[in-house]
């Protein structure tokens, strides 16, 4: 009896185990199909990646293409992009004098020639520093007396300055500026 008694003991431990051992293969099986779909999910992710980074750089290539095409036809280009930023900056600069200037009228200050701002000579002498220090001259016609667009055309022929008028500069994007009796040359 106790041979019998040892074996249904141990046959109770060997089924003990055998529950133990099939719960941790459910686990185990549970663990490599999360693994599975999680892998599964990366590898979506990898290949999205892959076709946005090859959409990326087909559209960088054909855009490198654009410009080397548009280089060729048009010599030059680098120069003229340079010259409209260069327009850009005088035309702040521009606008920066004459905010200064209808400040110094505002205020009543004297001009440079020690007249007051308010009379015409004043006004003259004040509006001939601003022009001195430009070196291009852009008008918005429509604020601009008729005098003073005499007196700015006089002074960009006797200077040499160049000068442009424009009635509405935020319309303005690109600018050729060509001195007189000067041919342009792209």
């Amino acid at each position: 009896m106790a041979a019998y008694r040892e074996a249904d003991g141990l046959a109770g431990e060997h089924v003990t185990l055998l529950r133990a051992h099939a719960d941790a293969q459910v686990r185990c099986s549970a663990l490599l199909q999360a693994q599975a779909a999680r892998i599964a999910a990366m590898e979506a992710q990898l290949i999205r990646a892959r076709g946005a980074t090859i959409r990326a750089a087909t559209a960088l290539a054909w855009e490198r293409e654009d410009r080397a095409a548009l280089d060729a036809a048009l010599p030059g280009l680098g120069r003229r992009v340079a010259l409209g930023r260069q327009v850009g900056a005088l035309q702040a600069r521009v606008h920066e004098l004459m905010r200064t200037l209808q400040r110094r009228e505002l205020a009543g200050q004297t001009g440079s020639a020690g007249h007051s701002a308010h009379t015409p000579a004043g006004l003259a002498a004040d509006l001939e520093a601003s022009l001195q220090a430009a070196d291009l001259v852009i008008c918005q016609t429509g604020c601009m007396s008729h005098g003073d667009y005499w007196r700015v055309q006089d002074h960009c022929k006797r200077t040499g300055k160049l000068c442009m008028l424009v009635d509405q500069p935020d319309g303005l994007q690109i600018v050729r500026i060509h001195r007189p009796h000067e041919v342009f040359s792209p």
